[in-house]
């Protein structure tokens, strides 16, 4: 009886351990051309970002215009992150990372097609030049935030020729803020 017990309780501490460290090494995983948006984010804010693209850069993985939407859930998030992919020529001039900037920058790089900017940080548009004195407040990123809510929502209504509106397709129309 004694022997049956102790083997159940090696067998129990071997099932323990061995499914501690199966958790352990399970990580999840982001796909550069398939990415999801909640991972990504979660990654961000844990510091364990690193997605290369297939030039071997560590990049924003491939979003599409079909992930703004979700990506614009995160944008008035201002949790301070470690660090952010940016373009493989870029310029941090230092200053705390929000990740709705960050996010917000993601979803002007969508929506040009291109790099945003050199950074993830909106300065104000009479900058001379990529000083933190330059930078946005909370409460300035959190206005840029509503203007790209109101910006996507205003885009499921498709512009005509009676459109209007000169900020149609330009989020920071009228903010005094920009991209560096």
């Amino acid at each position: 009886m004694k022997a049956i017990s102790n083997i159940r309780a090696v067998m129990a501490i071997l099932i323990f351990f061995f499914s501690l460290s199966f958790v352990s090494c399970t990580e999840e995983t982001l796909d550069y051309n398939n990415p999801d948006v909640d991972l990504f984010v979660k990654q961000l804010k844990a510091g364990k970002y690193s997605v290369e693209s297939p030039e071997g850069l560590n990049t924003i993985p491939r979003f599409t215009v079909d992930d703004i939407g979700d990506l614009l859930k995160y944008a008035e998030d201002l949790t301070v992150i470690p660090s952010f992919p940016l373009a493989p020529v870029s310029y941090s001039a230092g200053g705390k990372l929000r990740l709705g900037e960050c996010i917000l920058w993601t979803v002007e790089t969508i929506r040009l097609g291109q790099n945003a900017s050199m950074g993830c940080k909106m300065v104000h548009v009479d900058a001379e030049n990529y000083e933190g004195i330059y930078f946005l407040s909370d409460d300035e990123v959190l206005d840029a935030s509503a203007r790209y809510r109101r910006w996507w929502e205003n885009r499921k209504y498709p512009r005509t020729m009676w459109t209007i509106d000169p900020c149609y397709d330009e989020p920071l129309c009228g903010s005094g803020y920009m991209w560096w």
